[in-house]
């Protein structure tokens, strides 16, 4: 779909939703599964919000969200139909639809929305002079959790950065204890500023973030625009200011088989509810845009998402 085409259906959208009301709604009904991430981090608590949206305005959907450990794994249980939604980086998506590892064949999954920025974050302790990534070199990284899109990027990350470390794939619990007792030097978490368990280490142990921004040249020519540059905000953390970082889009996606009146009830409310989707810990303009739903790149649109926007356009 092209840029202009995605301007047009989305010229608008808010105000035609503006009178938009679940009274006398007879829409679908059944149990609705909302695969998250990590206790701690963004995902979980969007996928939270998201269940809590739909349950007001869709009252014959009854919706919960459920923690994992994020994006490969959500790949997984909506591949295995264990889940119904997902929040999915948009790269891991994008692995998973192309048949690139760690996926040995195509997963049928379908896009309902873009539906907030990632920030790629390394992150270490900032009493350890580590200030870039070649200061890393021989030491012990983790690079998120099994089954998180983090270690998917981070993995590619380190390969492209020429990086020699020794890594480790923690969950963000165990990488933020270890990251305190100096087991670790650093670790890598994709999520939104600031990630609540990260600025709870913060006001234990000072962290600082490094730039990543000198590997984005060779990540986009690899993989494409499914990364590009983003800027942590300013104020997310106590020592951290304003710095370059790799950005990557989450999108909220389903298996080719969700039912069209599903994925039409869960876009009037990413649209018509979206500044009720923005967990408050949230720091800038990262969450939710109406104006960039449908940007999801290389991972098309589910027809019951893409008739809804059209129509609601009018």
């Amino acid at each position: 779909m092209s840029v202009t085409r995605r301007a047009v259906l989305l010229g608008g959208l808010a105000a035609a939703l503006a009178g938009c009301s679940p009274a006398g709604y007879s829409g679908p009904e059944r149990e609705l599964v909302i695969a998250g991430g990590e206790t701690g981090g963004f995902y979980l608590a969007f996928a939270e919000l998201l269940a809590k949206e739909l349950n007001l305005a869709e009252p014959r959907l009854r919706c919960t969200a459920v923690p994992t450990q994020a994006s490969v794994a959500n790949v997984q249980r909506v591949r295995d139909g264990t889940a119904d939604l997902a929040l999915v980086l948009a790269d891991a998506a994008q692995a998973a639809v192309n048949a690139e590892p760690p996926f040995p064949a195509p997963v049928q999954l379908r896009a309902l929305g873009r539906v907030y920025e990632n920030y790629l974050q390394l992150v270490v302790r900032a009493d350890s002079g580590i200030r870039a990534l070649a200061d890393l070199a021989g030491r012990r990284v983790s690079l998120g959790a099994t089954g998180s899109g983090a270690a998917l990027s981070g993995e590619r990350l380190v390969a492209k950065a020429g990086l020699a470390v020794e890594v480790e794939h923690l969950p963000l619990a165990a990488a933020i204890a270890g990251l305190r007792e100096r087991r670790v030097s650093a670790l890598l978490w994709s999520g939104g500023v600031p990630t609540p368990a990260l600025a709870e280490l913060d006001r234990e142990v000072p962290i600082a973030l490094l730039p990543l921004d000198g590997v984005l040249p060779g990540l986009r020519s690899a993989y494409g625009p499914v990364y590009e540059l983003a800027r942590v905000p300013a104020g997310g953390y106590r020592m951290v200011g304003e710095l370059p970082t790799i950005g990557v889009a989450n999108l909220l996606v389903g298996s080719a088989e969700l039912a069209e009146d599903v994925a039409a009830a869960v876009v009037r409310v990413l649209v018509n509810r979206a500044g009720d989707l923005v967990p408050a810990e949230a720091v800038g303009a990262q969450f939710l845009d109406v104006r960039t739903l449908i940007g999801t790149g290389t991972v098309p649109l589910h027809p019951g998402a893409a008739s809804t926007y059209r129509r609601l356009h009018g």
